[in-house]
């Protein structure tokens, strides 16, 4: 015992310190676009006001802009160096500046009771994107100096892990595989492997097996990755309860409780109604684009499925060429030949769904939610994954877990599990975040990236190989 716990105490040390370093990281970041607005407030805005604050009201405006980037950021995961790509955490970065600094403008309209211009916060929001970008790149090379990607192991089961390792070679200054074993060399041997590496994946296991290792690198404070299975993800959202001494987990399984069905309705309705009220000058221009490019029509209707599985018709702007769905359900591909050149842009900034606000007036669907499928896949996906269903638990939404963390074409298993987790752990701030986070997403192309080409659904022999050992 006294082995592992010195190897424990050793393990957590260089953790320690990496907190230490991102914390300062973030606090430079984050009291340079202070003295940015600062910097503004005290040149520009403060002398135009007729009743300007003492020393310590500017100090706590000055502290308010400070705050609120660091949650806008928060939201958006733009101080996340590390953990999320570059160029995510750049893009996530900048949408911080400019939220930070429209809620900073509304501040001194309300201040001032009249507006002021808003051409020196454009200029601070601008010089502190830049500033942003700068240290995204300073940090993101100061964290890969100091902590290199750490060397690790995949263990798997009766699939080979191909795809998986792809995706991490994608995030190669964060992972690294240089070790893959199959489950079948034994358990003795992949545990004396193990030692010789600092993280471990344990990828695609039945239960009783994984758990097996995972409770091996926990003794021995070695980092372990674990790809969850649907059981999994139900037992993350159970209440904890102790019977005396006994701990017990409590799982629901209802969804949503009145309350918070009664709460999440009212903010549909304040939200879309705002939306459609902005968003309406750019749903005429969309309208005016697909009429005059082929004069057919402009919306497109299907039949979808929401809550305890109601259909209902979805509204979307047409974004492919008429009749091109003669043939059945397909779902678009990578270079799909039925998109139109207007559809393309569309789908690339996720314009073509926001007809679905009305939808959303309707009650048919909600802001935040699992998106809604058509009855044919969903009887096609739960052939294979009977667990399917479960996302028919609460109302189908517009955007979501598996929209924000997911694409278009990822793998039905993996939406389902990620729609899991939304269901979960719902809360009411779980839906303002994804909300907020929608923004990182809208003009980023792999979301809406489609299926491989020939595929007629998001539907691979790939997306079975985990379904296979859930009962296990």
């Amino acid at each position: 015992m006294g082995f592992i716990g010195f190897k424990g105490a050793k393990l957590k040390r260089p953790e320690y310190f990496k907190r230490i370093i991102l914390f300062i990281l973030v606090s430079i970041v984050i009291l340079a676009q202070m003295a940015l607005f600062g910097e503004v407030w005290y040149s520009e805005y403060r002398g135009q006001i007729e009743s300007p604050f003492w020393y310590r009201g500017n100090v706590a405006l000055i502290a308010l802009y400070g705050l609120m980037f660091f949650l806008f950021s928060q939201v958006f995961g733009g101080l996340k160096i590390g953990y999320m790509k570059k160029s995510d955490v750049i893009y996530t970065m900048i949408l911080s500046v400019i939220c930070t600094n429209v809620i900073a403008y509304v501040q001194i309209t309300l201040i001032n009771r009249w507006f002021l211009s808003a051409l020196p916060l454009v200029m601070v929001g601008a010089i502190g994107i830049v500033i942003g970008v700068i240290w995204v790149f300073v940090s993101d090379a100061i964290y890969i100096k100091l902590y290199p990607p750490r060397k690790m192991l995949i263990i798997y089961g009766e699939y080979k892990p191909d795809d998986f390792i792809e995706k991490l070679a994608k995030r190669s200054e964060k992972y690294t595989v240089h070790g893959v074993m199959n489950v079948e060399v034994g358990e003795k041997e992949i545990k004396k492997s193990i030692r010789d590496y600092e993280a471990v994946i344990v990828w695609d296991l039945p239960s009783q097996v994984r758990n097996e290792y995972l409770k091996y690198c926990f003794s021995n404070s070695i980092r372990c990755y674990v790809t969850p299975k649907i059981s999994d993800i139900i037992i993350q959202g159970a209440d904890r309860i102790h019977l005396f001494d006994t701990p017990l987990l409590l799982s629901r399984n209802k969804g949503m409780s009145a309350e918070q069905a009664f709460v999440k309705r009212l903010i549909d309705i304040i939200i879309s109604l705002i939306g459609i009220i902005i968003a309406s000058p750019i749903m005429l221009l969309i309208a005016i684009a697909i009429k005059a490019y082929d004069r057919g029509p402009i919306f497109y209707h299907q039949e979808r499925t929401t809550i305890a599985g109601k259909a209902f018709m979805i509204h979307k702007f047409r974004s492919m060429r008429m009749n091109s769905e003669k043939d059945g359900a397909i779902l678009a591909s990578k270079n799909d030949s039925r998109i139109t050149s207007v559809g393309k842009v569309l789908r690339n900034t996720h314009f073509d769904e926001l007809p679905q606000l009305f939808n959303i007036i309707v009650g048919d669907m909600s802001i935040v939610g699992p998106r809604p499928e058509r009855k044919a896949f969903i009887r096609e996906y739960t052939k294979s994954i009977p667990e399917f269903p479960y996302r028919l638990k609460v109302k189908a939404g517009l955007t979501g877990y598996a929209q924000v963390f997911g694409k278009y074409n990822t793998t039905p298993y993996d939406k389902l599990k990620l729609d899991l987790f939304y269901i979960q752990n719902y809360s009411l701030f779980l839906d303002l975040k994804l909300m907020f986070m929608t923004f990182r997403i809208l003009f980023q192309k792999e979301t809406s990236e489609g299926v491989k080409d020939g595929q007629r659904s998001a539907s691979p022999v790939a997306m079975e190989k985990e379904k296979s050992e859930e009962e296990q």
